[in-house]
């Protein structure tokens, strides 16, 4: 088991933790994929797994349909993905991905936050030799043999592949760019999707006293209280 899985198991802070927020995170994502392509599954291929990713977290089908309709209407306003980059407290890298109508309050918000907690807000790029930036499918666990498993996914861009115990889902991560591949390749081949996303995993960890651990997660779940802000990573051990 490689990097990946290590730092899925080792990171100290949970994104699925508040339902509420959940929900208004993949709400996001459905709108952003609506407007970038249709409302129909069939030929969204975005829509379609963010659509499973709904079900996974029992997200109501009427705040889905929702969603979907606020995407088409013409007062919705445009929303855009941007990325803030920081240091926190210890030296924690710390990089925010948000989904907003409203990028200069949001910018102001989450720089608010570094400067109130010990950390300080920098340029976009200035972490990129730090997080690598995937894909993620989970799949259901229908008792293939996992190293068959990866070799079948090589040429779609499978990188890593195990099986999590907890969920009895297998985990395939891939670079970035291969989300379009792997998911083509796993809806042809009958593989059923439960959940797709994106991570940045970290290649450099820092290792904090407790204490120090207690000060970079305060400001990590101050900013996850922001309503702009769909996902906070950094690079605690």
């Amino acid at each position: 088991m490689g990097r990946a899985f290590e730092y899925r198991k080792a990171r100290m802070f949970k994104r699925w933790d508040k339902m509420a927020k959940t929900f208004t995170r993949i709400g996001k994502d459905i709108v952003l994929a609506v407007k970038n392509g249709t409302a129909d599954p069939a030929t969204n291929s975005k829509l379609r797994v963010l659509l499973q990713n709904a079900k996974a977290v029992n997200m109501p089908k009427e705040t889905v349909e929702r969603a979907i309709k606020r995407a088409s209407s013409k007062d919705q306003e445009d929303y855009k993905e941007m990325v803030y980059e920081g240091y926190g407290p210890h030296g924690i890298a710390v990089l925010v991905e948000s989904t907003t109508d409203n990028p200069t309050r949001t910018v102001a918000n989450v720089r608010s936050y570094f400067n109130k907690l010990g950390g300080s807000l920098g340029t976009m790029g200035m972490l990129d030799f730090i997080f690598d930036r995937k894909c993620i499918f989970k799949i259901k666990n229908t008792g293939k043999d996992l190293e068959e498993l990866e070799f079948e996914l090589i040429d779609a861009g499978g990188e890593e592949i195990f099986l999590d115990e907890e969920t009895n889902l297998i985990n395939i991560y891939g670079e970035f760019p291969a989300f379009g591949a792997l998911q083509h390749y796993l809806e042809e081949n009958g593989y059923e999707i439960v959940e797709a996303d994106f991570e940045r995993i970290p290649n450099d960890t820092k290792t904090l006293s407790d204490e120090q651990i207690a000060e970079v997660e305060k400001l990590i779940e101050k900013i996850e209280e922001d309503d702009d802000v769909q996902r906070v990573y950094h690079n605690m051990a």
